[in-house]
């Protein structure tokens, strides 16, 4: 049974049925224990376009992601931030609405959502430096909260964050007090805001021990197994080779090992590898003992967290912002060991 049917049932409108199951107070009493008593009878639950002839709401969360950014779609990340925020929006009585765009069309998508009132918030993914997507969503008022950071935008607005900066700094210091100098950096597109950090603690760490950053030890792309195969590759092919490497993602990581090993070295004696991981549902780094040494830190309950958030903000839009700071641990496995010695 539907709303419209059990509001002809009962001889109501559907709006009065709606706000009676919602406990509105402008309902009687006696009309609110019969409507209660009609939806038991009949197995009757509210759906949520129901829910929102009551509320004004359209209990819905958007999440848009750019068509240059569709690999997020099979991205292992990406899927374990949705099940997470999935979970509190199912708690919460939300749907969650994903939209793959054009670039060019992100704006008009989001004003469009907006003026239909087809989602209540959105939450944004892949922040980029001085992201420009945060303005405008302030602009036209639209309820959201980032999934990162964007350095540059000045105006306070809802986030949750992993400390970047400071994890790849203690990554980076853990691969100096085994002794090695020659330290590659294979990381994110650096016009991403996670990266940038990423790579700024890196540098951080090299400076604060007099060890020049070497731009040749140094990539940034798309975070794929092959991207991470072939700079490593490269990387090893030179005349000073690193002894060790830091990758942005377990994924690239493991292309990382794929070039350690195709040279006929072994990963953690004659190349060590520091990863970031992200704790990922069918990507796991190893059993009790990781394969990896890395910075660890759950996307998962990042999805949780950042949608209570945002939940939050559509609750209060005119309340302070919510900013939470994420410290990823440093968890240590059989990729990382003493830097070789030189003949």
């Amino acid at each position: 049974m539907n709303l419209k049917e059990l509001s002809k049932n009962l001889g109501l409108s559907q709006t009065t049925v709606s706000r009676a199951l919602n406990g509105y107070p402008e309902v009687s009493d006696a009309t609110r224990r019969r409507v209660e008593a009609a939806a038991k009878a009949f197995n009757y639950s509210p759906s949520n376009r129901a829910k929102g002839l009551a509320t004004g709401r359209a209990l819905a969360i958007g999440h848009v992601i750019p068509i240059s950014t569709r690999h997020e779609m099979v991205n292992p990340v990406f899927g374990d931030f949705i099940a997470g925020a999935g979970e509190t929006y199912s708690r919460e009585g939300y749907e969650m609405v994903l939209a793959v765009v054009a670039d060019a069309d992100e704006q008009k998508v989001y004003d469009n959502m907006w003026r239909r009132r087809a989602v209540d918030g959105v939450v944004l993914h892949a922040p980029r430096m001085n992201d420009v997507r945060i303005p405008y969503l302030q602009k036209i008022g639209m309820p959201f909260a980032v999934h990162g950071r964007a350095s540059g935008c000045k105006t306070p607005y809802t986030w949750l964050d992993v400390n970047n900066r400071r994890a790849f700094e203690r990554a980076t210091d853990f691969l100096i007090d085994l002794g090695h100098r020659r330290i590659a950096l294979v990381n994110g597109l650096e016009y991403m805001d996670f990266a940038d950090r990423r790579r700024a603690g890196y540098a951080s760490a090299l400076m604060a021990k007099d060890i020049p950053v070497d731009p040749t030890l140094m990539a940034s792309g798309e975070m794929t197994e092959v991207f991470g195969y072939e700079s490593m590759r490269s990387m090893l092919g030179a005349a000073d080779p690193p002894t060790a490497v830091l990758c942005s993602s377990l994924v690239s990581a493991l292309g990382a090992r794929r070039a350690i090993e195709e040279r006929g070295l072994k990963m953690g004696r004659d190349v060590s590898v520091v990863t970031h991981d992200d704790v990922l549902s069918y990507l796991q780094n190893g059993g009790e003992t990781p394969i990896f040494t890395a910075t660890r830190s759950s996307v998962r309950e990042a999805g949780r967290r950042l949608a209570q958030m945002l939940l939050g903000r559509i609750a209060a839009p005119e309340g302070p912002h919510q900013q939470e700071l994420l410290e990823a641990e440093l968890v240590v496995g059989d990729s990382t060991g003493p830097a070789p010695r030189k003949d």
